[in-house]
């Protein structure tokens, strides 16, 4: 029972091993999407700032003829101040998940890497009762409770044998001599006292241990079938999100941004309009990487607790 117990730890470390093994593949791809994303919104949000800072000192130099004037070029350089922050904040999220990822690499912390842009994959959810089925039998939370239930089943069985009270046989030899020589062999048993009620706390606590792991097996288990649930429904909104999405989304704002700096230099176009397709550019290019961004984690987080290639 001993050597049975001792196998479950075994079995329990290498479970927490493969699942270490898969959060970590998990961590890295979102850390390294992470990273691409923060570069490409420091790239927009950049481009962004620098048209209104050119746009700016071209204002400036002009003579300000009336308030109107006046207030576009107080517009113009608050959104530049905005932008700026946008910028380095997403500079910051960058150095931020490189410092990450290179310490999950083993290189220096330092250590320059770029992250290609690549179209990314995203299958249909599977049906909730699969993911729940999977989950119930491959979830790693959910089998490190069970090996350790069936452990403390071995512990109250282990106790239970050892209720009963060891006894000691061996043979016994004596010699006296009171004038004449008296020898006497033969055989001893020894057992300890009381005979009974032996160990009967030792098996009271193995069974309450093993009561706790029944109840921490259940709330284990529901606690899985509630993030299964709920990891399935952030991905499945992030898809329909995806599918509304024209192919060149950004770059038909990016171009319309573009136009619209031309054309408000010419005078055609009045500067509300301008600043609105400036940051709608911007706003596009952040809400298209932090969907996949947000459906990445999601499936990740299905792969994790279902311990398959869900979704």
């Amino acid at each position: 029972m001993r050597k049975t117990i001792a196998n479950r730890d075994v079995e329990l470390a290498e479970l927490g091993f493969a699942r270490f093994k898969l959060a970590l593949a998990g961590r890295v791809r979102a850390l390294a999407y992470g990273l691409f994303g923060a570069q490409e919104k420091a790239a927009a949000a950049s481009e962004v700032a620098e048209r209104f800072q050119a746009l700016r000192e071209v204002l400036v130099q002009r003579d300000a003829a009336g308030l109107t004037p006046v207030l576009e070029t107080w517009i113009i350089e608050a959104t530049e101040l905005t932008l700026q922050r946008k910028a380095s904040d997403a500079t910051f999220a960058a150095q931020a998940a490189l410092l990450e990822l290179n310490q999950l690499r083993g290189v220096a912390p330092k250590e320059p890497l770029c992250v290609a842009s690549a179209e990314l994959a995203f299958p249909p959810r599977s049906e909730t009762e699969v993911l729940l089925a999977m989950a119930r039998t491959n979830n790693f939370e959910l089998r490190l409770r069970a090996v350790e239930l069936a452990q403390q089943g071995f512990r109250v069985d282990l106790a239970k044998n050892e209720r009963f009270p060891s006894l000691s046989i061996g043979p016994t030899y004596s010699e006296e001599r009171a004038g004449d020589r008296e020898q006497i062999i033969g055989v001893g048993v020894s057992l300890p006292l009381p005979l009974w009620n032996r160990n009967g706390g030792n098996i009271e606590a193995a069974k309450a241990r093993r009561m706790q792991a029944e109840v921490s097996f259940a709330l284990t288990q529901r606690e899985v079938e509630r993030k299964v649930l709920e990891a399935a429904l952030t991905y499945e909104t992030k898809l329909r999100e995806m599918a509304k999405w024209r192919a060149d989304s950004v770059q038909h704002f990016k171009e319309a941004a573009e136009i619209a700096d031309r054309h408000y230099r010419l005078g055609a176009v009045p500067i509300s309009t301008y600043v609105e397709l400036q940051k709608q550019y911007l706003e596009a290019v952040e809400s298209l990487l932090e969907t996949k961004r947000a459906a990445l984690e999601a499936a990740a987080q299905l792969q994790l607790l279902t311990g398959k290639d869900a979704p």
